[in-house]
C-alpha cells in the first residue's frame, strides 16, 4: 500500500470518527472556553464565564456533588435541593417504618421545623478547579515514584486550603497526564424536605430500569442549612437554611427537539480507551459472572419483599442498589455485542499502532503499545476477575459480613481502648450501630443469599476444584446462622454488653467471623497484590497511550475519563433510532404512565390521585399544548454519577433532572456511540406539578423562579 493511499485511509476514519463522536465528551468546567463556539453552535448562549468562573457566581456554584455520588443542583435562594428519588432513597427508607411509611404514601414537610436530620449526608460544591500538572510533575524524577508524587499532591492541598473552611484534593486525569486541584466546600447539615411515594419516584421499577420510553418522577427535595456567616456547620437547631451564591432558575418554556441541553454534574467512571481484549473479558467473562452473583440475590430480597412490608421496608434500598448496577450490566453486553464493539477496538488499535509506525519518532514509544496493553489483559486479567468476585461476595452479598467488618478496629485496637478509658464509649457506638444495622436485617433472607452466593463464589474462584461441597457449605451456613452473634440482635447485643478481655479468644471462634475472616484474608493476601500490579500496569501502559492519541490526533476532541469530578456534557433534546426499523420519540407524557398501570404489572402501581388528576387533565400551568411532559432524552455523554445532575437550557435555566440512561447506551461507559446513546430526564414541569398539584406543596414551588414563555 503506497504512503499516499495509506493516507487517505487515515483522514477518512479520523473524520469517521470525529463525526461518530460529535456529543461525545465530558469535559473539565475550567477549560470549556475552548469548547463555546461549539456549544454556541448547538444553540447555547451562555458564555463560558457564566457556566465556570471563580471570579463571580456562575452556573457551578449552583451544583453540589450529594452523598458523594450523586448529583443535586440548588433550586432557591434558601438552599433548596433536587436530586434524583434514588439518591436520595437510603435517607428516605431510614425515615420510614411501618407507622409512617414514606417509601410508599411519599413525605412533605409542611415547614422548616418538619425538614428532616440526616446524619452523614453531605453536599458538596467545587470553588475552584485548577491545573496543578507542571507542579506535580516537576516535583519528581520520575512518574514511577508515587509516594512522593502523593506527597506534593497534599502539600498542594493543604496549602491551597490553609486558612480557611474549604477542603482540596488533587486528583489524575487521563492516567497521570495531567493534575487538577479540585477546591471544595463541604455542607454537613443537609435536610430531607420531601419526596413522592414509590409509585412516581419508582414508577417502572425493575421493569423501565434503564430502557425508553420512561415514566419515572425520579426526584426528591433536601434542603442545605449552614451555621455562623453562611457557612458549613453540623447539624444544630440553630442552624439557617443556606443562602447561595447561585441557584437555578426554572424553564417553563415549551421543550422542542433540538433544544441545546447542558448536563453539568458528578460523573462516577468511564474507560473509554481499554483496548479490545479487556473489551471482550468485560463482555464474555466479568459481567456475566457478576449479573449472575446478583440475580441469585435479587431472587431472594425479590421475593422476601413481596411476602411482607417490614421486608419491603427493611431491603427496598438495598434491593435498588444491586439492581441498578445489575440491569446496566446486561444493557452494556447487550449494547456492546450490537455495536460489534469489540471489532471496532481492534480496527482503532489497528489505525493508533500504523499511525505511530508511520512516524520515527513515534514508533519506538507508541508502535507496540496496543500489543503491549493486550498482552497484559491475556496474562493477568484473571486477577481482575478474582477481585470483581470478591467485591461481589464480600462487599455486595452477605449483609452479615458488613457488621463482622465493624468489629475489626475494636480487636486491633483493644488495649489502647481499654488502658485510654475509651473501651465504654467504643462499645456503645458498636451497639447503637449494630441497632442500626439490624433495623433493616432479615436473618432467613440473609441466610439464603449467603448459602447461594458462598457457593458461586466458590465455584467462580476455583474452578472444578472447589474448596467445599455444597454439602459442607449447607452445614456452615446453618451453623453461622444459628450460633453466630452476626446474625442475631440479642447475641450481639449481650456479647458488647460482656465485653472483656476474654471475648476477643470468643469472637476469633464466632463461626461468622471466622469464615469472613478467612475469606477476607485470602482475598487480601491472593487477589489484591495481583489486582492492584495488573491495575498498576494497566494505568501506565494507559497513560502513554493516551499520551499517544493527544500527540497523534491533535484534530480530535479529546477529554479524559470521568472519575468523579464535576464535568459539562452538552448536547440537544432528540429521540433515537438504536436499532433497525426502531424509532423512539424524545418525550413521554402523564397518558403513558396511566397506559402502564393499566396492564397490572405491580412496577406501575398507582395510588387513587394521579388517577383523578389524570382524568381531570388538572395540569395547571406545567402542561405543553395539553400534554403533560414526565420524561424527555438527550444526546448528552453521561455516566453513573451524574444521576441528579441538572439539565440546563441555552439561558441557563432548569429544564430537568437527569436520572439514567437508555438501555442501548449503558455500554456509554466503554464506547459511546451518537446515533444509539441518549440519557433519561425527568422534566422539571412534571416534578413541579408533582410538589404543587398532586402533593399540595405549592409553598416550595414558591420559593423557585419560574422562568415563563416570553410573548
Amino acid at each position: 500500500m503506497s504512503k499516499q493511499k495509506l493516507t487517505t485511509i487515515l483522514l477518512l476514519f479520523l473524520v469517521n470518527i470525529h463525526v461518530a463522536l460529535a456529543d461525545e465528551g465530558m469535559l473539565i468546567p475550567s477549560l470549556i472556553a475552548a469548547f463555546e463556539s461549539d456549544m454556541k453552535a448547538k444553540g447555547m448562549k451562555l458564555s463560558a464565564d457564566e457556566i465556570y468562573s471563580v471570579n463571580h457566581s456562575s452556573l457551578k456554584d449552583a451544583i453540589f456533588q450529594f452523598g458523594g455520588g450523586c448529583t443535586a443542583e440548588l433550586v432557591s435562594s434558601k438552599g433548596l435541593l433536587l436530586t434524583n428519588h434514588h439518591c436520595g432513597y437510603s435517607q428516605i427508607q431510614s425515615h420510614s417504618s411501618l407507622e409512617n411509611d414514606y417509601l410508599r404514601n411519599g413525605y412533605w414537610a409542611q415547614n422548616q421545623s418538619q425538614e428532616l436530620k440526616n446524619p452523614g449526608l453531605t453536599a458538596s460544591r467545587i470553588v475552584r478547579i485548577e491545573d496543578v500538572t507542571n507542579a506535580i510533575l516537576s516535583g519528581v524524577s520520575s512518574r514511577a515514584d508515587k509516594a512522593s508524587m502523593e506527597a506534593i499532591m497534599k502539600k498542594i492541598a493543604a496549602a491551597a486550603v490553609a486558612g480557611t473552611h474549604y477542603v482540596a484534593e488533587v486528583k489524575a486525569f487521563d492516567y497521570g497526564n495531567a493534575y487538577y486541584l479540585m477546591v471544595k466546600e463541604e455542607f454537613l447539615d443537609v435536610r430531607f424536605v420531601g419526596t413522592p411515594p414509590n409509585s412516581i419516584g419508582k414508577f417502572g421499577g425493575d421493569t423501565d430500569n434503564w430502557v425508553w420510553p420512561r415514566h419515572t418522577g425520579d426526584f426528591s427535595v433536601f434542603r442545605i442549612y449552614v451555621g455562623e456567616n453562611n457557612q458549613p456547620a453540623p447539624f444544630s437547631e440553630t442552624n439557617v437554611p443556606y443562602s447561595p451564591l447561585h441557584y437555578l432558575p426554572i424553564s417553563m418554556k415549551d421543550r422542542h427537539v433540538g433544544d441545546f441541553t447542558l448536563v453539568y454534574g458528578f460523573p462516577g467512571t468511564t474507560e473509554q480507551h481499554v483496548v479490545s481484549s479487556y473489551l471482550k473479558f468485560i463482555i464474555e467473562k466479568e459481567r456475566p459472572a457478576r449479573i449472575h452473583m446478583r440475580d441469585l440475590s435479587l431472587g431472594v430480597i425479590d421475593k422476601g419483599m413481596r411476602s411482607s412490608d417490614l421486608i419491603r421496608i427493611q431491603y427496598s434500598a438495598k434491593q435498588a442498589s444491586i439492581a441498578n448496577a445489575w440491569k446496566k450490566w446486561i444493557g452494556q453486553i447487550e449494547g456492546l455485542q450490537n455495536l460489534d464493539g469489540v471489532s471496532i477496538k481492534i480496527q482503532r488499535e489497528k489505525e493508533y499502532t500504523d499511525r505511530a509506525l508511520s512516524n520515527p519518532a513515534w514508533s519506538g514509544k507508541y508502535g507496540t503499545l496496543i500489543q503491549q496493553m493486550n498482552d497484559l489483559v491475556a496474562n493477568q486479567s484473571d486477577f481482575e476477575f478474582k477481585y470483581a468476585m470478591g467485591i461481589e461476595y464480600l462487599s455486595v452479598g452477605p449483609e452479615y459480613f458488613k457488621l463482622a467488618r465493624s468489629l475489626n478496629d475494636l480487636i486491633t485496637n483493644y488495649k489502647k481502648y481499654n488502658d485510654s478509658g475509651e473501651l465504654p464509649s467504643v462499645i456503645a457506638k458498636l451497639k447503637a450501630s449494630g441497632e442500626g444495622f439490624f433495623k433493616n436485617f432479615n436473618s432467613e433472607i440473609d441466610k439464603e443469599i449467603f448459602n447461594l452466593l458462598t457457593k458461586a463464589y466458590f465455584t467462580s474462584i476455583y474452578p472444578g476444584n472447589a474448596q467445599q461441597s455444597d454439602l459442607e457449605i449447607d452445614k456452615l451456613t446453618n451453623t453461622i446462622y444459628s450460633k453466630s452473634i452476626f446474625t442475631n440482635q440479642k447475641r450481639f447485643q449481650d456479647f458488647l454488653s460482656s465485653f472483656n478481655s476474654k471475648s476477643l479468644a470468643k469472637l476469633q471462634k464466632d463461626p461468622g467471623f471466622f469464615h469472613y475472616n478467612k475469606e477476607i484474608n485470602a482475598f487480601r493476601n491472593e487477589v489484591v497484590p495481583g489486582y492492584n500490579a495488573f491495575s498498576s500496569s494497566m494505568t501506565a501502559l494507559l497513560q502513554v497511550y493516551v499520551e499517544g492519541r493527544k500527540l497523534m490526533y491533535p484534530e480530535l476532541k479529546h477529554w479524559p475519563d470521568a472519575n468523579s469530578t464535576l464535568r459539562i456534557t452538552y448536547g440537544q433534546l432528540e429521540g433515537s433510532s438504536p436499532t433497525d426499523g426502531m424509532m423512539y420519540t424524545e418525550h413521554t407524557t402523564l397518558d403513558g404512565i396511566i397506559a402502564k398501570y393499566n396492564t397490572g404489572n405491580p412496577d406501575f402501581e398507582l395510588l387513587p390521585r394521579m388517577l383523578d388528576l389524570h382524568k381531570e387533565k388538572k395540569y395547571g400551568e406545567y402542561a405543553q399544548d395539553g400534554e403533560l411532559w414526565v420524561c424527555f432524552t438527550g444526546s448528552n455523554h453521561t455516566t453513573g454519577g451524574n444521576s441528579g445532575s441538572p439539565v440546563i437550557d441555552a439561558e441557563g435555566n432548569l429544564m430537568g433532572l437527569n436520572f439514567d440512561r437508555t438501555w442501548e447506551s449503558t455500554m456509554s461507559d466503554y464506547m459511546f456511540d451518537a446515533a444509539r446513546c441518549r440519557n433519561v430526564v425527568v422534566d422539571i414541569r412534571y416534578v413541579l406539578w408533582v410538589i404543587d398539584l398532586y402533593s399540595n406543596a405549592k409553598y416550595l414551588v414558591d420559593e423557585m423562579q419560574l422562568v415563563k414563555e416570553q410573548n
